[in-house]
């Protein structure tokens, strides 16, 4: 929300208050500025723009339309200038942008004037037109000036520029009141009141006394019917006839480029300046193009087409509210207006419309249709349903000042059920129990009545108070404190001396110790955390044979196509940051996330906890691609590949005290693998982690050409089965180690996991580890088979191992895994 000093100033007395200090004291009263910059009416102020005479004007002799210039600037000589305008002429006197200018084509790109030739004759600045300086819409010529302007004045003076402070104020959801200028106001009046013992006041400015035109000749009023009182609670009209669209005056122009609007015609500034004002968006119909004269508040049917203001065919919703005529829609309620019936040059006749819609309706208008403009910003988080009158009175008087015209008939006011200010009971213990400290209820009544919270009933005990309802948030007692003591200021709160706390037991395993050590382990290594939208397209889980997309959680109003979805997996929105990443030449990526997952679980009874028809599952993601290490001198980088990315997930594994020994390592059955593997729990079956290399087929969907390598850990399942008991530490072992190698060879589709887990399962007592240190294949193998150096790690804690021992015991491993696995022993 943007904030004029200058503005703000209309509404109440800041005497010598500097921006700054009104930035403190918005920001310490719950209303945080986030920037604040200075503003120029027009964007570059004008500089170097100054008034000239033109002294001479001759046809270019190499163009048909150019013209060769002389033009006094009020320097020490004439400008020479091409320009290419068919009104110029000698004699003229003109705006002349100078070199060094800034033409401002929108709020950011500008273009720089600067000396050059055009057609081979030397040009020392340009003449403007209104529309290049933003002094207005016209772009058929060049300004011409009365001849009394001073040759040699900057345009900033002549124009009346003015130099603003612009605040940006972040208004939070529950805040409508304050997004204007009027409701800004009304906190600085409160907080210098209550706080520096003020007697301000918002100086509320004029409104018409509008008085209805009797007779044929003024016209017929347009009528007015609402059919959904539920989304339109009340509905405000007004007619107006003799009205002349034009350019609105220099004032208004200011005061809406200042904060951020750009002028469009009197009528149609008017409403954006209330809107601003007060906060109650405004809407002008042509009311000469309003079918019937009749205006009905309605839905339209389901797939009605409608032609917003920006030329864009829409398709409506059948929940969609619509300002109708009796023939076709006029306009998206609250939330944008219509091709057909918006105010043009040529109007003569407008409606004005002031109304109050239902705040979620608009919302989920808006998000169907992902249109988000001033008006559905404010109706979306609850107007004042009785400023609409107000409103619209205002608007009358300032039409009238600007545009002329006279109302025709009554004022439409359509308020079938008055929305009455809550009423609110406050006992003062409790509101200083809430506040921490006693404080003076002269001030509680000042911060009070400065709010416009009219007191009704004092005494000993507490008060009685009703709220204004432009407050739609304050209904409550603990919401009257929160308005206090914001006012009051939460600086003035006393903090005692003495610290208060209490012993809590942390249930173990403690899941965020946990999460930050596997963090900490992963970012050490060299990857880069990533966290992702829990929304995603449902384009991602159809036809898919590892996803059921009956288990998508569909989001009922979704922002667009590509946010339909909870996420059922990490990978697709990991591989679309590795898409990205990629797209901005980063090639070498390695990823983790940690992450939800969302399933919709098989059950038709919906009057079910959400807990039983949803599962929430937390993973981690790991994602690597590219090489390894950084490009060096030294040594060429490997590539990363599937066993870097298991000897992280075993890493892992190992730090969150998963026993292997319990865990069966088998092919993974995930189609979006190319290979990969599942780790098992025996016992439940259920799968802690898979990894492998993810499939070129899915790649190319997202467009990622080099390979890539997944992980997922379910690390849900991981904390439930942590140990709850402590590490124990043991002393080293006192005996040395002893290793034997053993070469065998084996099936290709037979795995080291295989191996290491018929070993373990052989010889638990004294086998400590298992390690493979040689894959071969080729010369001597046979076709299918491979060669597997595997080294074994045997040790007696109690005594050293002599050579019958490690003889048995290899015996017993080579037998076992000739019988489970048909190895033999390379010769």
């Amino acid at each position: 929300m943007n904030i004029s000093f200058d503005w703000l100033k209309e509404y109440v007395d800041l005497g010598e208050m500097t921006p700054e200090e009104l930035d403190d004291l918005l920001t310490f009263s719950g209303l945080e500025v986030d920037s604040m910059e200075k503003v120029e009416t027009i964007k570059g102020g004008l500089e170097h723009v100054v008034i000239a005479k033109v002294l001479t004007c001759e046809p270019h002799p190499d163009s048909d339309h150019l013209h060769l210039t002389t033009v006094d600037v009020g320097g020490e000589r004439p400008l020479n200038i091409v320009c290419g305008a068919p009104n110029v002429a000698a004699g003229q006197k003109v705006v002349c942008a100078r070199i060094g200018t800034k033409i401002y084509t929108s709020e950011t790109e500008y273009y720089e004037i600067k000396k050059g030739k055009l057609r081979g004759a030397v040009s020392e600045g340009m003449l403007c037109a209104a529309d290049e300086l933003q002094l207005g819409t016209d772009h058929d010529g060049i300004m011409v000036l009365p001849d009394d302007a001073p040759v040699g004045m900057p345009a900033k003076e002549y124009f009346h520029v003015k130099d603003d402070c612009l605040l940006e104020v972040a208004i939070t959801a529950n805040r409508m009141d304050a997004i204007s200028h009027i409701g800004v106001a009304r906190d600085v009046v409160a907080v210098r009141n209550t706080r520096e013992g003020k007697q301000l006041s918002i100086k509320w400015p004029e409104v018409a006394e509008i008085t209805a035109l009797e007779g044929a000749s003024a016209g017929q009023p347009i009528r007015v019917t609402v059919e959904e009182p539920e989304l339109c609670p009340r509905y405000t009209g007004i007619t107006l006839r003799g009205v002349r669209v034009g350019e609105s005056p220099e004032w208004l122009q200011n005061r809406l480029r200042t904060v951020g609007l750009r002028p469009i015609n009197n009528v149609v500034d008017v409403t954006n300046f209330v809107m601003m004002e007060v906060g109650q968006p405004l809407h002008a119909f042509d009311a000469d193009k309003i079918g019937g004269g009749h205006v009905v508040v309605k839905r339209l049917p389901q797939g009605t087409k409608f032609t917003t203001l920006d030329g864009v065919e829409r398709t409506l919703d059948a929940r969609d509210l619509m300002i109708c005529d009796e023939h076709e829609g006029m306009c998206i309620a609250g939330v944008f207006g219509g091709q057909k019936s918006g105010v043009s040059m040529e109007t003569t006749s407008v409606f004005i419309e002031s109304a109050f819609f239902n705040p979620v309706s608009i919302r989920k208008t808006s998000q169907r249709h992902t249109l988000k403009t001033d008006a559905s910003y404010r109706y979306e988080r609850t107007c004042d349903p009785n400023i609409t009158e107000w409103a619209l009175r205002r608007a009358v008087k300032l039409i009238r000042e600007t545009a002329g015209g006279e109302v025709c008939g009554s004022m439409v006011d359509l308020y079938p059920k008055t929305i009455e200010s809550p009423v609110v009971e406050v006992n003062f213990r409790r509101m200083f129990d809430l506040i921490g400290q006693d404080i003076p209820l002269e001030a509680v009544r000042t911060a009070l009545t400065s709010l416009d919270i009219e007191i009704c009933r004092e005494d000993a005990e507490g008060m009685t108070l009703k709220v204004p309802t432009c407050k739609a948030d304050v209904t409550r007692e603990c919401d009257i404190v929160e308005e206090i003591m914001r006012i009051y200021g939460y600086n003035n709160i006393h903090i005692g001396d003495r610290l208060h706390s209490c012993l809590s037991y942390g249930k173990k395993p403690d899941p965020r110790k946990l999460k930050n050590a596997v963090s900490d382990y992963l970012t050490d290594n060299g990857f880069s955390e990533i966290m992702n939208n829990s929304l995603t397209k449902s384009e991602y889980y159809e036809d898919n044979p590892d996803f059921d997309p009956r288990h998508n959680i569909f989001i009922i109003n979704p922002l667009s196509k590509e946010l339909n979805v909870m996420r059922q997996t990490l990978l697709y929105s990991g591989l679309e940051c590795i898409a990205r990443n990629i797209n901005y030449k980063i090639h070498d990526q390695k990823l983790y996330e940690f992450g939800r997952g969302y399933l919709k679980n098989e059950v038709e009874d919906d009057t079910l906890p959400v807990t039983k028809r949803f599962t929430e599952t937390e993973h981690v993601g790991l994602f690597l691609t590219g090489n390894m290490l950084p490009e060096s001198w030294k040594q060429k980088s490997p590539e990363s590949d599937f066993f870097y990315l298991k000897s992280y997930v075993m890493t892992v594994l190992q730090r969150m005290r998963v026993n292997m020994g319990r865990i069966e390592v088998v092919p993974s059955q995930a189609k979006y693998f190319s290979e990969g593997l599942d780790f098992v729990q025996r016992d439940s079956k259920k799968t802690v982690a898979t990894l492998g290399a993810l499939s070129h087929s899915l790649l190319k969907k997202l467009d990622i050409k080099q390979p890539v390598y997944y992980a997922d850990l379910n690390w849900t399942l991981l904390l439930k089965q942590y140990p709850t008991k402590e590490v124990q530490y043991q002393e080293v072992a006192k005996f040395p180690e002893v290793r034997r190698d053993l070469a065998l060879v084996l099936k290709k589709d037979v795995t080291f996991a295989a191996i290491e887990q018929a070993a373990m399962q052989c010889e638990k007592k004294l086998l400590k580890r298992i390690s493979l240190f040689d894959v071969y294949e080729g010369k001597g193998i046979a076709e299918g088979f491979k060669s597997y150096a595997v080294s074994f790690i045997l040790q007696d804690k109690d005594k050293t191992l002599n050579d019958k021992q490690i003889e048995s015991v290899m015996n017993k491993i080579q037998k076992t895994l000739e019988t489970q696995l048909g190895a033999k022993v390379r010769g």
